[in-house]
Order: C-alpha cells, then structure tokens, then sequence
C-alpha cells in the first residue's frame, strides 16, 4: 500500500487539531499545547514544513520535515484509531523515504517523549538509536524526551 504525501493545507490542519488521543497518549493532543497548535493552525508556519498523510483518500497522519543539518529533523502524528495496531512501522518506513527523495539525505533526527515506549519501540527496530534525554518545556510543564538519530541506509526494510 502507497501512502500519499501532500503539504499540509489548512482543512487537514483544523481536522487534526481536533484528534484525541487515549491516555497516556493525551499529551500529543495538538490542543494541549498552545504553541504547537498554533505552528499547526497558521499557514506561513507549516509551509514547506507540514505535510499530510494519505491512505487510499483517508487523512490518516501527518509529518513535519526541517533541515537541521545534518540531519532531517523529522515529526510525526498517526491519527488516534490508527496507533498501536502494527501500522507504526508501515506508516515511519513511508515517512523516511519521503523525507530521502525530498532531501536526498540518509541521516534523520527526532524526539520522543520518554514514557512514549511503544513509540521508541518502533523507533528502534527501524535503526533509529537513543543518543540522549533531555528536559523540554511543553505542555504546560517540563518533560523528559529522548532524542534519537538515524544514519544508516533503509536495508532494513528490504529485509523484512
């Protein structure tokens, strides 16, 4: 199954706004943070930054793409009925090869709060690494993240 990419235009943003996800999972909310709701709801923010995810003309997910060299910063979002049914690899293994034919790199960065196990999981098994924690303001407090890298080529997912 081919997932589509388009960029993120204001309908989708406002639809993604609105998704609620489970406890403890609620954190990722986009109204749980004033400042990420806002970089999701105002269009000059997300050009050529946010992109929507596509299933067969479902909006399914959306990920955020910035050069930070040298790595592609990367963020990402299943929507709520979607997450902790095996779809995580499918869904991330799509997203890295977008981001490679998008900016011809190899190399991809991201952070993932520390109690999202089932997150790092999938992380993990697709070669990212843990290279360090660290505390971030959000949410209205501070938290514990993990930072993780990805530098290696995607035989990973020929082989399996």
């Amino acid at each position: 199954m081919a997932l589509e990419f388009l960029p993120m235009g204001q309908k989708d943003a406002e639809r993604i706004a609105e998704w609620e996800y489970e406890e403890p999972y609620s954190f990722y909310n986009a109204k749980s943070d004033e400042e990420d709701l806002e970089l999701l709801l105002n269009p000059k923010a997300r050009k050529d930054v946010y992109y929507s995810v596509y299933d067969q003309g479902e909006l399914i997910g959306f990920y955020t793409f910035e050069r930070n060299d040298p790595y592609v910063e990367i963020g990402l979002g299943l929507k709520p009925e979607r997450t902790g049914n095996g779809f995580g690899k499918q869904f991330l293994q799509a997203g890295l090869q977008y981001a490679k034919s998008q900016f011809h790199q190899d190399a991809f960065a991201l952070s993932v709060a520390a109690f999202n196990k089932r997150a790092i999981k999938v992380y993990e098994k697709a070669g990212f690494k843990q290279v360090k924690t660290f505390m971030q303001k959000t949410n209205g407090s501070e938290y514990e993240f993990v930072r993780m890298t990805y530098e290696d080529s995607f035989s990973y997912y020929s082989n399996n």
